[in-house]
């Protein structure tokens, strides 16, 4: 049957399926990029299936479609964050063979994620400085150009402020800004306005014109076709991973567009709201003040929901989580008659978060846990789980929200983003509360789910539960909301009920009360500039303080009850102790940086030494010498690399792979010798000790290997690449951070390290001996702890390393000094780390108070 064109032969009906189809007319400008037959599956399923586009010049080109429709997937193939299966992509009529992050952002590609990648360890400007290409910094202030692309975006904060202490908008900015600052020729804006308000989002569109008008091609992602018809020239389709057409956006009207992202004529947006409306108020706020919000009262009635609205960052938030009992605040909440305090409404009130992936969900848990981790006593007898119970509460609970995934025991992250969120309110609703504080229960959500989560609330509210909404969307505060309360600068500027809850008595209420109130508020929102001493007690070297304080006092003590402790010859012996220790707590430092472990450096250091003892002794050249040493280095790259490899290739875990190589390098040694023998060349244990006074020479190698690590931390690519992949791997690989080959390097250097320090151990003991340096993994360990390393990766300090290392050295050499058996030894030992963790803990927290 043929196909029947209407809208002038830009929409076309295809009878046989009865679904609109769109046919986009030519743009203006040379086509910059053309996909031809783009196709993308993860275990076989399809998230794009023969996807073709074009995108030109000067020209705004948007993309629709459901969460799951193949959106993310797709510009994720365009800026090489992914590779697909099959198909073509060619840039300026050239093909593109394999795009990867490196190869976009060198074709002039540039990127906003939904999901900022954003490396929360590092501060402001160095997110810039690893995300952006080297080539823009040339010949230019680093701070200046980050300050300069900030400013044109509307951002205000301090260049040193770890990225972690900013908000989720202002989050959404810096990764605008970085986007714009290498003046692209494709900008690709991934749901750019999710977090931001009005004057944030007018802004961004008055930057988009000015780059279309330079020719660059803007692919833009969004969920509303409000913002379509503000900014985009065309819009194309995605369903289930295929086109379902392209058109002008100006030829092709809501209902069509909508029809075409569900598949379905969709109904009336929102449902009714209560024809009748209940006297009954099981909900009171009587001059509530908190952070950020003051003399707040409204009420709720039975069947009715209560909407927040304003411009963003006043107070809407911040009121929400005082609701759920998150935040402290002083005033009267009424539920049902029962004053509650704060403990109570933690109790009663279940909170659903603006950002699901930060506070709503948690991703390495399955479907079903995050669903019931809140309610799990509602499921258990005696202390334990009824799994059989468990399970048919919470097919129900889904069934009821019209969840969709494959299995309840699916990763959540698998989920689409509106299924996510159903997720969400699932935990809420299994928990029995007593109350619903959503703040921003659409954020993020495609407009197919939409509905169905106004229904669920709607139904909660009929149920006799009452529900607070803070939305940013006006039209979604009328569709749903019984009663607004309108809020600026903290205080509630107009309450809206009936028939006055409208989305232009709303935004007028929210404009009128202060046009100040803007992007400003969420520039500088929750930051402050601080001082030389608070930015450094936040800083990864603050744990430096606490360490020469605790060694210092430490010293003075031992010193005060043995005169001898503090001899030449005692301190000499300390640092030459604490010089083998502190370089292989560097190479455990490199390993913890990118968030791995290498529990084989001791055995490692133990295994060169016994190399070394065939090759350094007194009876051999300096030939075989020097092979001797080169021996040990090669055999420490060769370990490091085969680390590397196995975690980043092989898919072991860090401990894994490192534990087999603990386990393989200790059998080597014995192979190698099965007891003590080979005395090493005395000329070079002399060598190797050699003392300037009582400071041995190799401790200040030691010291000036910390210093430049340090500096290449903090100034250099490699440092930020390394720290970055810690921080967060998966948005270090899309901002094109080559993760392997940085982890297999930085697996090498750790080793390369521990070399070091096997020369040192080398010297210190004499021989080749198989049982040595075993011990020296759980110290190292221990000592980048106490430097003030993170576990979690990301963050740390080489000179803090080394003081760990001196403190841990001075510890042992102390206990013998004062007599204490080997059992107090270690009591001294692990009492002393204590006392100087509780106290960088305690720096640090007042500091961030």
């Amino acid at each position: 049957m043929p196909d029947v064109d209407v809208l002038s032969g830009i929409l076309a009906v295809n009878v046989r399926s009865n679904e609109p189809r769109l046919t986009g007319a030519p743009a203006h400008g040379d086509m910059t990029i053309r996909l031809s037959n783009i196709s993308k599956f993860y275990s076989g399923v399809r998230a794009l299936d023969s996807v073709s586009a074009e995108f030109y010049e000067g020209e705004v080109h948007a993309i629709l479609g459901e969460n799951g429709a193949g959106k993310s997937t797709l510009i994720n193939i365009i800026s090489g964050a992914l590779q697909p299966e099959l198909g073509e992509i060619e840039f300026e009529g050239r093909r593109v063979s394999s795009m990867s992050p490196e190869t976009a952002a060198s074709l002039g590609i540039s990127i906003s994620f939904q999901h900022p990648a954003v490396l929360d360890d590092l501060s402001v400007l160095e997110n810039f400085q690893v995300a952006l290409p080297p080539s823009l910094f040339a010949g230019k202030s680093a701070q200046a150009v980050a300050r300069n692309a900030l400013d044109a975006v509307g951002l205000h904060v301090p260049m040193r402020t770890r990225a972690d202490a900013l908000t989720v908008a202002q989050k959404h900015l810096r990764e605008i800004a970085k986007a714009l600052a290498i003046k692209p020729k494709v900008l690709i804006l991934d749901e750019p306005t999710a977090s931001l308000d009005q004057a944030a989002t007018d802004m961004l569109f008055g930057r988009i014109r000015e780059v279309v008008r330079t020719g660059t091609s803007v692919i833009y992602i969004t969920h509303r076709l409000a913002e379509l018809r503000q900014i985009a020239q065309r819009v194309t389709v995605l369903r289930d991973g295929q086109v379902q057409g392209v058109a002008p956006v100006n030829e092709v009207s809501d209902a069509d567009l909508l029809s075409m992202i569900v598949g379905r004529t969709l109904g009336s947006t929102f449902p009714q709201k209560s024809q009748n409306p209940s006297k009954d108020v099981n909900f009171a706020v009587e001059s509530l003040s908190g952070k950020r919000f003051t003399d707040v009262s409204f009420e709720v009635s039975r069947a009715q929901i209560v909407g927040v609205a304003g411009v963003a960052g006043n107070g809407q938030s911040e009121l929400m989580r005082a609701l759920a009992g998150l935040q402290q605040s002083k005033g009267g909440i009424r539920l049902n008659g029962r004053s509650l305090d704060h403990h109570g409404l933690l109790r009663e009130a279940a909170f659903m978060p603006s950002d699901r992936h930060t506070e709503g969900l948690a991703a390495g848990l399955t479907v079903r846990e995050n669903a019931t981790f809140a309610a799990l006593e509602k499921f258990s007898a005696c202390g334990l789980v009824s799994r059989k119970k468990e399970v048919k509460q919470v097919a129900a609970t889904f069934k009821s929200l019209a969840v969709k995934a494959p299995s309840i025991e699916s990763p959540i992250l698998s989920l689409s983003g509106g299924n996510q969120q159903k997720v969400v309110m699932a935990r809420a609703l299994l928990s029995e509360p007593g109350l619903i504080v959503a703040d921003e229960p659409t954020q993020g959500v495609d407009v197919g789910a939409r509905p169905e989560i106004y229904r669920i609330l709607r139904e909660v509210s009929g149920s006799g539960t009452p529900v607070i909404v803070n939305s940013s969307d006006a039209a979604e505060l009328e569709g749903l909301c019984d009663q607004v309360i309108v809020m600026s600068r903290g205080r509630v500027v107009e309450k809206l009920s009936g028939e006055d809850v409208i989305e232009a008595r709303i935004v007028a209420a929210a404009v009128n009360a202060d046009t100040r109130v803007g992007d400003s508020d969420i520039a500088t929102r929750n930051i402050s500039t601080r001082g030389g001493w608070r930015h450094f007690v936040q800083s990864d070297n603050a744990p430096a303080v606490p360490l020469a304080l605790v060694t210092a006092l430490l010293g003075l003590y031992v010193f005060s009850q043995n005169s001898n402790f503090l001899s030449s010859f005692n301190i000499s012996n300390i640092l030459l102790l604490a010089t083998a220790l502190g370089f292989i707590a560097l190479g455990q430092t490199v390993a913890v940086l990118m968030a791995g472990i290498d529990l084989s450096v001791g055995p490692l250091a133990g295994f060169l030494v016994v190399v070394a003892s065939f090759f350094v002794n007194d009876d051999k050249s300096s030939m075989m010498i020097a092979a001797g040493f080169l021996l040990m280095f090669g055999g420490a790259f060769i370990a490091g690399a085969i680390n590397g490899f196995l975690i980043r290739f092989a898919n072991f875990t860090p401990i894994a792979a490192t534990l087999a190589m603990y386990i393989g390098i200790q059998g080597l040694s014995f192979l190698l010798r099965d007891a003590p023998a080979g005395f090493i060349n005395g000329k070079v244990v002399d060598v190797v000790n050699w003392q300037l006074g009582p400071i041995p020479a190799a401790f200040l190698v030691l010291v000036a290997f910390a210093l430049a690590g340090e500096y290449a931390l903090r100034n250099l690519r490699p440092g930020w690449q390394l720290r970055a992949i810690g921080s967060d791997a998966e948005s270090a690989r899309r901002i094109g951070v080559r993760i392997d080959r940085t982890f297999v390097c930085g697996y090498i250097a750790a080793s390369l390290l521990t070399a070091f320090g096997a020369v040192m151990l080398m010297a210190q003991i004499g021989v080749g001996d198989p049982r040595q340096g075993a011990n020296y993994t759980l110290s190292s360990i221990t000592a980048v702890v106490l430097g003030g390393t993170s576990l979690r990766g990301g963050r740390g300090t080489f000179i803090g390393t080394v003081l760990g290392a001196l403190l841990l050295t001075e510890v042992l050499n102390a206990a013998a000094f004062l007599g204490l058996s080997e059992t107090y030894q270690y009591v001294f030992q692990g009492t002393l780390i204590l006392i100087a963790a509780l106290i960088y803990s305690a720096v640090r927290g007042r500091a961030g108070a």
